[in-house]
Formats: C-alpha cells, structure tokens, sequence
C-alpha cells in the first residue's frame, strides 16, 4: 500500500500524524508541501477526495488569508486554488492520502480510518 502525506515539518499536528503513521508500519512518501507546492490539478483531485470546497481547505488564520482579503466571498474557487498553489501555508495540514481516499490529520488519528 502507498501512503503519502503532506507534510510540514514545524506543525506539531503534521510530526504527531507522520510519527503515528510510521508507528502503525507505515512509511508514507513525504511531501513538503511548502517548498513543492502541488499543481493545481492536484490540488483539485485532493479537493474532490476530500469532498471540500476550496476555503474549507484554508488555513484562516494565515496572514496570508488576511493580507489577500481571501475571506471575500466573491472570490472563485479557482482564486481560491491559485491562492493555495501561490501560499502554499493556506493548504490545512497534514493531508494523509491511502487507498484512493484522503484525510487531513487533526486528530492525527483520524487518519488511521483510510489505511
């Protein structure tokens, strides 16, 4: 089985998720997704297996989120992506994806249930 997480590793959520996983048996493929930010295909595909829509991915607390007024609701989806794909930190964390299903890792736990 592949196992590939999203990973930034100064987010305690995103080191308790990897280590719970690599506690399980797994060793998941690691992506640093903030210095190799996914395309936007990609990102659409993790949308749709997580069935979100874009600012439900968002981390609103970024300064990021407040400095390009992402919170306009007026805002497209596809703004919405560029701003993840341009700020990569606005992408919640982790993001764990096994079996053709994804899970975001708070509680780290949660992603046990897609292994």
């Amino acid at each position: 089985m592949s196992v590939e997480i999203f990973h930034n590793p100064r987010c305690s959520k995103s080191r308790q998720t990897l280590a719970l996983l690599q506690e399980n048996g797994v060793e998941p493929i690691i992506v640093e997704y903030l210095s190799s930010p996914p395309t936007k295909e990609r990102l659409v595909d993790v949308l749709k297996l997580l069935d979100m829509k874009p600012r439900d991915l968002m981390r609103k607390g970024e300064a990021e989120y407040k400095d390009n007024n992402l919170s306009d609701p007026s805002l497209s989806d596809d703004a919405l992506i560029e701003a993840m794909i341009n700020h990569p930190k606005l992408i919640e964390r982790p993001i764990v994806f096994a079996n053709g299903k994804a899970c975001i890792g708070r509680p780290p736990e949660s992603v046990l249930e897609i292994l």
